[in-house]
């Protein structure tokens, strides 16, 4: 608890529940500020903190947990991944979050295509494991990646497949449910066998069932009649599932109710027939009512899945310079439909394709077409779809209202659509909004991201009076509010217009067969608070003035720091577990204060200073953003772009203002100033760090003593043959000028890559050339803070460059986390120096100046494989390689792994180590491990060279000593 925060209970009642939770739980029990504050948002408009956070570590914990929160009289939140989209997943209440550890699968069925599932298991693994025997689960959010069973069980989530599959209600068998006052038991189908069973159980059970049978017996005909006859009816509670032709089914009527009624401790799903071969058919259209106009005529062709979208957000990733390559594959339009087909061989999926193919002609607005039968091509085109919406989520323009939720996923009849897109469009513009319109065109279900104004109390009436407009619009055309994201606080005090009133009453009755206390998640869906309670960035939100030695945005001076806190959505794609880079301490701990969004989270919660103490010196933001490894993945991985690692060095800089900086971080980042010295003296060097009593005494300093330290080099690249002559020939040239960007790790610890580097723009018949003498890039000092030390190098090094950059001669780095320097650090410290912007133009690999100029290199025929470094990806992606191994004969490949968890120093510090081992063992070798023994492995990154001999054995090259090697 925090003084600048109280919440509406006794400090006393609930630091009685926390002793007890901790005494009588193995669960981690989390009542401190930063906590509640990572915990207090989600992917709404809303935020709420809570009084505390249970991480049960099983199901017993669960129970314990709602046991003593029931005696305490304290209201409860079961959780999953935190992605809702209106308010559902924040509340005053203890979080219960199973996410960290009831992820186990207990069983798959598959002669009776059954799946039984703990709460934390998410959508993609057990996608994953059903797959192993032919089958799948139907349902696949866009945040598929990242939401669990529990999460999608307590919102009835959809996704682009549902026209196959249905939502998450159609693929429930049976849920085992804990009602808040401890009542534990299955339900499900319930027949006449299973309803006596429940009656024979007595107590709480008995009582409940039999008011539920009550409860449909009396309301049968209006909830028959009175409920909307369309596949994406989210909104409501599942009453209809308890009429008599739905097998009174008990389970079903609680997917769907958002955490009001019970917690799910486990599930029993359904799984289906996995198409294992996909075709995908994009239909361009002049504009997004043709596509819509064009869904009746497609869905008799069977497929499964059909997603649609306009210019809007392929506008926008354009302008962010997002997904260019995959935008490029779809066919000429404004607007686009894609259509996928599925069947047990390649053959029969396009067969089927082939049907929408012919039709086209007829279709309206006459569409271009493309199939696509491509695996690798077809997942491209649909990551547009999926990292669209979120990527254009904060718009360009700070100082307007950006395209938020608030009105996202209604549904509508397919055969309605067009007509009603022309109206809802029509009344977006009369309100002056601006949106885009995405979604799931096969079952009707309609996404936008508006430009309401939610930060005046004018702009909040405006948003009322629009949301009583559109509802009524929905509802004229038989539709529901919610077709996928669920009601929560956005939503629900407006089921009154798609509702009777005994409907609503029949609603409130439901939660209250279940939950007479109120103390279920309380004001979501049902008793709803206002939709403009609660809001995080509402009227009584203001930007704060924070000086930063980085620029953020020129247009808000000071309040540029600000604005940056406000780029994560939380969508929560930093909490997947494959594919990509980001984030990497989130895979390795499933702990969401070492996640990009909870890190980000913090910060915002951090500058708004109502939660936070101690501000800058606060020790939990520190110890999150100590776990950071500074990897960039979240720069290009999160749709958002939120940049963590400049927030630790943000953070670090200004923490340490106040404080004396640990011995070990001033070596850290001091390293690029004593290094080249230090290979005076590499054997004392090396032979300390491998001595037992010197290890033992740099534990005491925060050295990892397990950690496998690098070797000094005998001679730095700076003192060798090679640099002197190529500085004693300065002004001699032989051919075209390049400038080798001399790196600090590969001048102390490896020279031969220089020398290799030397080596290959020799061959190419390129003139090297040297700065006259060594400054490092100051990477270094970015991973712990030292801005004014970095910013100073920076200075230097403009200054030594700047008759090269007058020259346009291009620059050469073998180093990929100085790459990023100059493109990701120098741009925010000096916006408006001129050498600066020449430097980032100048500035590129390797790789990229090889393929960039078009040179040729020899066909060969070995496998090589090419791990990318982590700031590689983030600061200009693995194309430069790409286009080398095309030259060098197409046989290698880049490979999939994320970081390899070394990151500079962090392997090295003994707080950090245990991390980067786990990551470096569990992230990083299963995929060395696939490559073949006689490939060849290249890395350009010095850590990532180093982790690949300590897990795997194997001896990587840079691509400048392969190359070498080859030009020879």
């Amino acid at each position: 608890m925090t003084k600048n925060n109280p919440i509406p209970f006794d400090l006393n009642l609930l630091l009685n529940l926390r002793s007890k939770l901790e005494a009588q739980t193995s669960a981690e029990v989390r009542f401190d500020a930063a906590t509640r504050a990572i915990y207090a948002s989600e992917a709404s408009n809303y935020r709420q903190l809570p009084i505390g956070i249970v991480i049960p570590r099983s199901v017993d914990d669960i129970v314990t947990t709602v046991r003593l929160c029931k005696e305490a009289g304290i209201p409860i939140l079961p959780r999953g991944a935190g992605t809702s989209m209106c308010g559902q997943a924040v509340n005053a209440a203890v979080v219960i979050d199973a996410s960290k550890y009831l992820h186990a699968i207990h069983e798959i069925d598959p002669a009776r295509r059954l799946a039984r599932v703990e709460p934390g298991v998410i959508c993609d693994q057990l996608k994953g494991e059903a797959a192993k025997v032919g089958l799948t689960f139907g349902p696949d959010p866009a945040t598929h990646s990242r939401c669990t069973l529990g999460g999608m069980i307590g919102n009835n989530s959809c996704g682009a497949h549902s026209v196959m599959a249905g939502k998450t209600v159609e693929n429930v068998e049976r849920l085992e449910i804990l009602t808040y006052d401890g009542e534990r038991f299955w339900v499900g189908p319930t027949d006449e066998v299973a309803y006596q069973e429940h009656m024979k159980a007595g107590g709480r059970r008995a009582e409940i069932v039999r008011a539920l049978k009550e409860l449909v017996d009396r309301n049968e005909e209006q909830i028959r009649e009175g409920f909307p006859k369309l596949k994406r009816r989210v909104s409501g509670y599942n009453l209809d599932q308890l009429l008599p032709e739905n097998g009174f089914n008990i389970a079903r009527a609680l997917v769907g109710v958002e955490g009001t009624c019970v917690t799910v401790l486990q599930a029993e799903t359904i799984l289906v027939k996995n198409p294992t071969h996909r075709v995908l058919v994009v239909l361009g259209y002049e504009e997004i009512y043709y596509a819509a106009d064009s869904v009746p005529q497609l869905l008799p062709l069977n497929p499964i899945a059909m997603e649609g979208l306009d210019d809007g957000i392929i506008d926008g990733l354009k302008v962010r310079g997002m997904k260019l390559a995959d935008i490029a594959e779809l066919p000429a339009g404004n607007a686009w439909l894609m259509i996928e087909f599925g069947a047990l061989s390649t053959e029969e999926a396009i067969a089927f394709a082939q049907k929408a193919v012919d039709i086209a002609p007829e279709l309206p607005g006459r569409p271009s077409v493309r199939l696509v039968s491509d695996a690798g091509l077809m997942n491209r085109i649909w990551t547009i779809r999926e990292t669209g919406a979120s990527a254009t989520s904060l718009g360009l323009d700070p100082n307007e209202p950006d395209p938020v939720v608030g009105w996202e996923d209604a549904a509508v009849e397919p055969e309605h659509l067009g007509k009603y897109l022309r109206e809802f469009k029509s009344i977006v513009s009369s309100y002056g909004y601006k949106t885009n319109l995405y979604g799931h065109f096969g079952d009707g279900c309609i996404h936008s991201r508006i430009t309401f104004d939610l930060k005046s109390q004018d702009g909040l009436g405006n948003w009322r009076a629009f949301l009583d407009e559109a509802a009524h619009l929905v509802v004229r055309y038989g539709g529901s509010l919610s077709g996928e994201h669920g009601d929560g606080q956005a939503k629900g005090e407006y089921l009154r217009i798609m509702y009777s009133d005994e409907i609503m009453n029949a609603f409130a009755e439901f939660k209250a067969i279940w939950d007479p206390l109120n103390k279920m998640n309380p004001g979501k869906l049902i008793h709803a608070m206002p939709v403009d309670a609660n809001l995080r960035l509402g009227p009584d939100y203001e930007r704060r003035d924070i000086p930063s030695q980085f620029t953020y945005d020129a247009r808000l001076g000071d309040k540029g720091l600000a604005r940056e806190t406000e780029r994560c959505i939380g969508m929560g794609k930093c909490r997947s577990l494959d594919g990509g880079t980001m984030c990497p301490s989130f895979r390795a701990t499933r702990e969401e204060k070492y996640s990009t969004r909870g890190r980000a989270r913090l910060f915002f919660e951090l500058l708004k200073g109502d939660v936070i103490e101690d501000a800058w010196q606060n020790e939990e933001v520190k110890d999150s953003l100590d776990l950071c490894l500074s990897c960039k993945g979240c720069k290009t991985d999160c749709p958002t772009n939120v940049n963590i690692a400049r927030y630790k060095t943000e953070f670090l800089n200004r923490y340490y203002s106040e404080k004396r900086r640990p011995v070990m971080d001033a070596m850290i980042g001091r390293i690029g100033e004593w290094l080249p010295h230090a290979t005076k003296l590499s054997p004392v060097l090396n032979y300390a760090m491998g001595n037992p009593l010197v290890r033992t005494a740099g534990a005491y300093f925060g050295l990892a003593r397990e950690a496998k330290f690098p070797k000094i080099a005998s001679k730095s690249f700076r003192s060798s043959a090679t640099a002197k002559r190529i500085l004693k020939n300065e002004g001699a040239s032989a051919g075209t000028e390049v400038l080798l960007w001399v790196d600090s790790f590969n001048n102390g610890f490896t020279p031969k890559v220089l020398e290799a580097g030397v080596t290959v723009l020799e061959a190419l018949g390129f003139t090297v050339k040297l700065m006259k003498r060594h400054v490092c890039c100051g990477r270094p000092y970015y991973d712990v803070g030292m801005i004014d030390q970095a910013k100073s190098n920076l200075e230097q090094i403009l200054d030594q460059l700047e008759p090269v950059l007058d020259e346009g001669l291009p620059v050469i780095v073998l180093e990929p986390s100085c790459l990023s320097v100059f493109r990701d650090e120098m741009p925010g410290l000096f916006p408006t120096d001129q050498r600066a912007k020449k430097l980032e133009k100048s500035i590129m690999t390797l790789s990229e100046f090889i393929k960039g100029r078009g040179l040729e290199l020899p066909s060969i025929d070995e496998d090589v494989r090419i791990h990318g470094h982590c700031h590689q990806k983030s600061c200009g992606g693995m194309g430069g390689e790409q286009g080398v191994l095309e030259k060098l004969g197409g046989k290698g490949q880049v490979i999939a792994a994320g970081c390899c968890g070394v990151a500079g120093a962090y392997a090295y510090h003994s707080k950090t180590a245990p991390i980067a081992k786990i990551i470096g063992e569990k992230e990083f070798k299963p995929h060395l491990d696939k490559i073949p023994q006689e490939a060849a492995v290249v890395a350009d990154g010095f850590s990532c060279r180093g982790q690949i001999r300590n897990v795997s054995g194997r001896e990587p090259m840079h691509l400048a000593e392969y190359l070498a090697k080859i030009l020879g």
